[in-house]
């Protein structure tokens, strides 16, 4: 049951951020200028998780912690962030949000295979397993059935 809940919020956090990823491409759109869509979302986000921070995470922060993070690690994922980001709101507009969708799962899905395999990015060991391949062979097809009329 547990995992039943925590699969449904996995599923809904891939809805709101296709949702996110609509009205952003509307307001790249418009700016003709996606990196400025991006700036909007990150100033957007950053605003909010210091709320929600402030409403449920007060008594977790420990500063002491903040200096035993590498430092590349305060900006590394921004910056992947900024260029995946833009590249959606960028193809949206060209492919529709469908053909994106399903072309940035499958990147997300195939190089999580082969960051899980060799244990990339400190995250845990994985196998390639037939299942697992089997899977990305049908999202490939997805693709191919989702990208012809």
């Amino acid at each position: 049951m547990k995992f039943i809940i925590v699969y449904l919020l996995a599923f809904i956090g891939g809805v709101f951020l296709a949702i996110q990823a609509g009205f952003n491409t509307q307001l790249s759109v418009l700016l003709k200028q996606p990196i400025l869509a991006v700036i909007s979302t990150s100033i957007t986000s950053a605003v909010l998780g210091c709320v929600l921070i402030l409403i449920f995470g007060k008594e977790n922060i420990q500063p002491n912690t903040f200096g035993q993070v590498p430092w590349y690690l305060w900006f590394v994922g921004g910056l992947f962030s900024v260029i995946g980001i833009s590249l959606y709101f960028y193809t949206i507009p060209k492919l529709g949000i469908s053909k994106m969708i399903a072309l940035g799962l499958c990147g997300q899905l195939a190089f999580s295979l082969i960051a899980g395999k060799f244990g990339w990015l400190n995250l845990p060991i994985e196998p390639i397993t037939t299942k697992r391949v089997l899977g990305i062979l049908a999202m490939i097809i997805g693709i191919f059935l989702i990208n012809t009329k």
